[in-house]
């Protein structure tokens, strides 16, 4: 993790932030997400992010609740991310990558005149965000170890073993569930996990779902 500004407490962080509504794209603390930037509202959102706090809130819509106005629902829970690197592409687009801070619940979305929707937001639930690497002794790293080895067996999947044996237990159960393939309900799960090892957990329980959902799949009907 790159981050010059380091964040000790939610009164470190605004209790407004824009949020940028992504499907499948999960940010958690300590995280790095690229993010390709090209819609006008979302260039004008970094723009303001800039001149500020740097701080924005990626959120993923729900995408099983009501719609209330033109815009769609959202989850209650999504992640505060610093702006860490930015590179203009020449073409208007922006190449950004968000340093995950802590995650945070909506309190309430604003009436605003951005583009780009605001919402009052609550850090207080994960307090446990504000401390790194915070039980990692308790994350059962081989049995997720065993998983991610299924699940590229059973996908034909590369993996750089290397490094993820030299990597310590957050960064690895962070990384991974960032990089998983899975849907919208299940990457929620992810990040609305208490803690570090409730996250393990839940990674292994839905890669050892996957895994058998893709084995029973590919078995032929006798």
């Amino acid at each position: 993790m790159t981050i010059n500004n380091i964040y000790h407490a939610p009164d470190e962080l605004p209790q407004v932030l824009p949020v940028f509504p992504l499907s499948q794209a999960l940010l958690l603390p300590r995280g790095q997400l690229p993010l390709n930037i090209f819609e006008p509202r979302y260039l004008a959102m970094i723009d303001d992010a800039l001149r500020g706090s740097r701080v924005i809130g990626m959120i993923q819509p729900d995408p099983e609740a009501q719609w209330s106005s033109l815009e769609p629902a959202l989850f209650s829970v999504g992640c505060a991310g610093r702006i860490t690197q930015l590179a203009e592409t020449g073409d208007g687009r922006y190449l950004i990558t968000l340093t995950g801070i802590a995650r945070f619940k909506i309190v309430e979305e604003l009436a605003v005149v951005t583009p780009y929707r605001q919402c009052r937001v609550d850090f207080g639930p994960f307090l446990v965000d504000f401390s790194p690497r915070a039980g990692e002794d308790l994350v059962d790293r081989d049995g997720i170890l065993r998983a991610l080895r299924d699940f590229a067996e059973t996908n034909d999947l590369q993996i750089d073993w290397g490094s993820i044996n030299e990597a310590p237990n957050e960064a690895l159960v962070n990384a991974l569930s960032m990089m998983s393939p899975f849907g919208p309900k299940e990457k929620q799960a992810l990040l609305e996990a208490h803690d570090l090892k409730g996250r393990a957990d839940v990674l292994v329980a839905i890669t050892e779902f996957e895994i058998a959902r893709g084995k029973s799949t590919s078995t032929p009907l006798q």
